[in-house]
């Protein structure tokens, strides 16, 4: 069985490794960097609070001539241009660099307010970014959100408990002109590791399976994770070797997250 390689993020054209790497959970630069040398290069950077592990991890990379070679994807939640604008010229500024690849509109359930899609535009004609995206949870509004073409690729949530994004999304962006999709939440907030949440006769998968479940499905471009630590880094980073599921694991992984979603009320 081959592993997971690299691809281009939809009609971006950008050459993404499978796996993302998220800051905002207190991991390293070292972690990061021993990503990065994997060929994870989809660097996403949120509000959380621990971000500095990331933003010196591309301050080297950067120092070492490699700044090419990354995808740096900034989020910001603001819902006024004015605060969005200079949220991603701080974020900018905190790492040394003139432009994002990426700026994505966050956690908008319903669509963006003009004002905030125009400014959004304009920043990317200033050339602070190359491409925009949105994330969300109301899957159905991506389709929508895709007609106008303003959004070069999308943030959806995706993991073998909320598999929705099957019928209502992924169907729907297709062909060689389709947004680049990125998943997230893949473990769904760690309940798809929690051995109290497991189906009776099931074991405890490994964060690896999770990301391999979410790869394993061709529309995902790109799967996040969310590292703490090194270690944590280095379990992620099997799935990359290990591959798509097969049949019996993929239909395992379905039943643990028919399992979880039905045992829990979050989401």
């Amino acid at each position: 069985m081959t592993g997971f390689s690299k691809r281009k993020l939809g009609r971006t054209g950008l050459t993404v490794g499978p796996l993302g790497v998220a800051a905002s959970y207190g991991a390293p630069a070292e972690a990061f960097e021993a990503a990065f040398e994997k060929g994870c290069n989809y660097f996403y950077l949120g509000s959380g609070r621990h971000r500095s592990g990331m933003r010196t991890a591309i301050r080297n990379l950067s120092r070492q001539g490699r700044r090419d070679n990354l995808v740096i994807a900034i989020q910001s939640y603001a819902r006024f241009g004015i605060l969005m604008e200079w949220y991603l010229k701080r974020s900018l500024r905190l790492m040394g660099l003139e432009q994002a690849e990426i700026f994505i509109l966050g956690w908008h359930n319903r669509p963006p307010a003009p004002g905030l899609v125009r400014r959004a535009q304009a920043m990317k004609a200033k050339g602070l970014c190359r491409f925009l995206a949105m994330s969300g949870h109301q899957r159905r509004l991506f389709p929508k959100m895709a007609v106008d073409g303003v959004f070069d690729l999308f943030h959806v949530r995706y993991n073998p408990a909320h598999r929705g994004a099957e019928n209502d999304i992924f169907p729907h962006l297709t062909g060689d002109d389709r947004p680049g999709i990125v998943s997230y939440t893949a473990t769904r907030w760690g309940q798809l590791l929690n051995p109290k949440k497991m189906p009776p006769g099931d074991s405890v998968p490994a964060s690896s399976d999770c990301y391999r479940f979410v790869l394993s499905n061709p529309a995902v471009d790109v799967c996040m994770c969310g590292p703490k630590n090194l270690e944590q880094m280095r379990a992620a980073l099997k799935a990359l070797e290990l591959g798509p599921l097969d049949e019996a694991d993929m239909e395992r992984m379905q039943r643990i997250g028919d399992y979880v979603h039905s045992h829990t009320r979050r989401f």
